[in-house]
């Protein structure tokens, strides 16, 4: 798609040679040679990019009328790039609107080179802003439409490939189908499974949930499916399992790759014929129960090794949900912090940045702890990145959350133009604060 820009000045011959320059780098330049028609242009025509005069009268130098059309540009489309085109005796005035978030200005006569490579910036940043913005108002769409449809059981979410495991996971929920939830430790795999019965037919029955991997593997089978009074030494007094205390509702069984052999078999049965005997007792019990089940373990290899049965495996991933790690959702990392947040404190942009470059391997269960940590060692009412204490991998390729042109803007604003104060808000040292303002084209 190729860029359009504005050029307002009352100097024709300023906007012949910029509509001849960017002409021959194959970007559309329109000119306008007051304030009145530059915003009548603007309301009638996109445009990606703006090049301002900072005066129109001849006998005006104070820059007042530059700032003007700049507030007006502003109220038309608060986002759009504006180069401002000064002259020594209005360079203050410059410097007060990039603080107000100019993207950058540029002394007359300019240098061609440094003009474009200005405008390229830009131009570039703002078709990637609108591209993300776009993304996010589409997930916030989706998420609204799920919000008002189902019950999501207080999860928080706002990543595209979270969104898309909910569709289906909600598209699912009605049926009598076993799902199988796979993800690593600590992604949220039960509370996808809370999403699934809120929004199943035995949302109002027993939910019952069983971490085998926290049980000693010879107690498994009894805590599964029961046991009778003395069927083997400490089992004292008959109990029902959980198979029994879900009957008519929902078993959620937690890291399934744990089970034993024998209790793989016992429960083919149960999920084949809903039939199974208690530790001890040679009676059959019957009982309807939906199974949710979640791994953290590769079953594939686990059957090539002969640890987990094969035909149990097709059994129980009729549907199967794979829940990306935190690091793979890093739309859902910001406001899963401000959900964990407590209401007296507020995260900083400099720690919002952090939140998004840690690697999070202990994922939403890390994250919830280390907001947890933060909220009681802050000073303030503002978590500051150093107060999260997360050890940054530096990457030596870009990545998605990698700091904007926006970011630095906005941590400059907020610090009144104090670039040292602002890149520690960032938690970059001044230098590096310098070189990225340097990368995006803001003035120093």
């Amino acid at each position: 798609m190729q860029h359009r820009i504005l050029v307002i000045d009352d100097n024709q011959d300023v906007i012949k040679a910029l509509k001849l320059l960017f002409l021959l780098n194959d970007i559309d330049c329109d000119g306008a040679t007051s304030p009145a028609q530059g915003l009548a242009m603007l309301q009638n025509s996109t445009y990606d990019l703006v090049i301002q005069d900072m005066n129109f009268t001849s006998d005006t130098t104070s820059g007042v009328e530059g700032k003007t059309l700049y507030k007006d540009i502003r109220q038309l489309n608060p986002d759009l790039p504006i180069i401002l085109l000064t002259a020594w005796a209005n360079l203050e005035m410059a410097v007060e609107l990039i603080k107000d978030g100019a993207a950058d200005y540029l002394e007359k006569p300019w240098r061609e080179e440094k003009l474009l490579a200005s405008v390229n910036q830009l131009l570039e940043m703002y078709r990637l802003e609108k591209a993300q913005f776009q993304q996010q108002q589409h997930a916030i769409a989706r998420a609204t439409k799920l919000t008002d449809k189902f019950d999501l059981a207080g999860l928080v979410c706002a990543d595209p490939a979270m969104l898309s495991l909910l569709e289906v996971a909600t598209q699912v929920a009605h049926s009598d189908a076993p799902v199988l939830i796979t993800g690593p430790n600590g992604a949220g795999k039960e509370k996808i499974a809370e999403v699934i019965v809120a929004n199943s037919p035995y949302r109002d029955a027993p939910f019952i949930k069983v971490n085998a991997g926290a049980l000693p593997a010879d107690l498994i089978e009894a805590e599964l499916f029961g046991v009778v009074g003395g069927a083997y030494t400490g089992a004292t007094k008959s109990r029902i399992g959980r198979f029994e205390a879900a009957n008519g509702g929902t078993l959620f069984l937690d890291e399934i790759g744990n089970l034993p052999l024998s209790g793989q078999q016992k429960l083919l049965r149960v999920l084949q014929t809903g039939e199974f005997e208690p530790v001890g007792s040679s009676q059959t019990k019957r009982v309807k129960v939906r199974v949710l089940s979640a791994t953290n373990a590769d079953l594939g290899a686990a059957i090539a090794q002969g640890q987990f049965r094969e035909d149990l495996y097709y059994r129980l991933n009729m549907i199967e949900l794979n829940l990306p790690p935190l690091a793979q959702r890093p739309e859902d990392i910001v406001p899963l912090a401000h959900h964990f947040i407590d209401h007296t404190k507020q995260l900083s942009a400099g720690a919002q940045h952090a939140l998004k470059r840690y690697h999070w391997p202990g994922n939403v269960r890390e994250l919830q702890n280390v907001i947890g940590r933060a909220t009681l060692l802050a000073q303030g009412k503002v978590i500051e990145a150093q107060d999260l204490g997360l050890q940054i991998k530096q990457s030596s390729s870009a990545t998605s959350s990698e700091l904007s042109a926006q970011d630095i803007r906005t941590a400059l604003q907020a610090n009144d133009g104090n670039v040292t104060h602002a890149a520690k808000s960032l938690g970059l040292s001044r230098q590096a604060m310098y070189r990225r303002m340097d990368k995006f084209g803001i003035a120093r």
